[in-house]
């Protein structure tokens, strides 16, 4: 069993806390934070021995953080049974789960918005003013997914450069302080 340290502790409960008010189960959270904290890929049954939680719920949550894209099966020499490990790289990892959620979340959302402007356009199915409702929020939708498929293609400096402009980047595009 892996022993906790009081601090990876407190890091793994709130992680657990946090992924819930993100709309993820709490252990597939717990579990993401032990593995990204471990120095060395665990095997299942070592991870739910050591945050306390049934080995099919290990097996569940392990298959959802792989789905993810942010945990991978990992072999080790000597060891039959299959390791797993957490992408290290922080901005790897965000970038991973920011695709996921887009596919999951904001694309249905587009096609159900099109679907509803396109219907939207036939004789009595909508009203002028919700026509316009969906429209605005349709063109938020694609502003904010062309925005995101821009800084989904630069790469990590070029994104930590941007977020370090901070208000001088405000400036460059003429918006005052």
């Amino acid at each position: 069993m892996t022993k906790l340290s009081p601090v990876a502790q407190k890091f793994v409960l709130h992680w657990g806390e946090m992924g819930t008010r993100w709309g993820i189960n709490r252990t597939v959270a717990q579990l993401h934070a032990l593995l990204f904290l471990s120095e060395k890929p665990l095997p299942a049954d070592e991870i739910a021995e050591t945050l306390g939680i049934a080995r099919s719920n290990t097996s569940t949550s392990l298959r959802e953080l792989q789905n993810w894209g942010i945990v991978r099966i990992v072999h080790v020499l000597g060891d039959r049974r299959d390791h797993f490990a957490s992408t290290k790289d922080v901005f790897a990892m965000f970038r991973a789960i920011a695709r996921e959620r887009k596919k999951r979340e904001i694309d249905p959302t587009v096609h159900v918005l099109r679907d509803c402007i396109a219907e939207a356009g036939k004789p009595k199915s909508a009203d002028a003013y919700t026509r316009s409702r969906l429209s605005d929020l349709l063109e938020f939708f694609e502003l904010a997914d062309a925005a995101y498929e821009r800084l989904e293609k630069l790469p990590t400096p070029a994104v930590l450069k941007l977020a370090k402009l901070g208000d001088r980047a405000l400036r460059m595009v003429g918006i005052p302080k």
